[in-house]
């Protein structure tokens, strides 16, 4: 019966079940859909727009939500009870990344410094007319070991696997796997970051940077106290 539904909306825009499932079969193994990223994912981004309601229905009856940005022209897939950007009635969650993407320490704490890093540039006004906003990793670095007291990974491989795995969730840009090995490398980092981490979690680590730097501050003054 679903089929039979799904063959009727499909044959309006003259397309079949294996271009619909093509779709979905790329929605759930990546969980993101970004037209920008390759001639493939234009087609597949295209192909979405003309069947939005026949794609958002069948992924609804598994729970999961499509978000939408067509300023930027992407998708990204969101898990039963996670919060998705302009909906207030889901279960708070730090990272939105679709369907429960696990992340490392080392990527956890990327992605916040690029999700900083983004809202800095933001602010600055230094944000291209796509909503990319270019940063050299050395730059990355400095933030990660100023905000977090964290350094990017001393292998090189484990260092490239990093960047490599958010880039695959299309967080970020770079031009050659090679780049990543030198400090001098610069990147993109994709609009979408804004949606991937929630304001909830920066302004947790943004309240516990202030506390700690407090906490510093007293320390300081008192050991300066004492040698007075």
């Amino acid at each position: 019966m679903l089929t039979d539904v799904l063959s009727q909306g499909l044959e309006k825009e003259n397309l079949g079940l294996d271009e619909f499932r093509e779709l979905i079969i790329r929605l759930l193994n990546y969980g993101v859909l970004c037209r920008g990223e390759s001639q493939t994912e234009q087609q597949l981004y295209d192909r979405y727009l003309r069947i939005t309601d026949l794609v958002q229905d069948y992924l609804h009856v598994m729970d999961i939500t499509v978000f939408h940005d067509r300023r930027f022209e992407y998708l990204r897939l969101y898990p039963p009870g996670s919060q998705t950007p302009g909906m207030d009635d889901a279960d708070t969650s730090a990272f939105a990344g679709s369907l429960r993407n696990r992340l490392s320490q080392s990527e956890v704490a990327m992605v916040l410094v690029l999700r900083l890093q983004y809202d800095k540039a933001l602010r600055e006004g230094q944000v291209d007319d796509k909503g990319y906003v270019t940063e050299s990793i050395e730059a990355l670095s400095i933030a990660m070991k100023n905000i977090l007291a964290r350094s990017l990974p001393e292998k090189l491989t484990e260092r490239k696997q990093l960047f490599i795995h958010l880039r695959r969730l299309r967080l970020i840009e770079f031009r050659s796997e090679e780049d990543l090995v030198s400090g001098e490398a610069w990147l993109k980092i994709h609009p979408m970051i804004v949606s991937f981490v929630n304001d909830e979690a920066v302004q947790a680590l943004s309240a516990a940077t202030a506390e700690e730097n407090e906490t510093a501050e007293q320390e300081e003054a008192m050991a300066t106290k004492k040698l007075v």
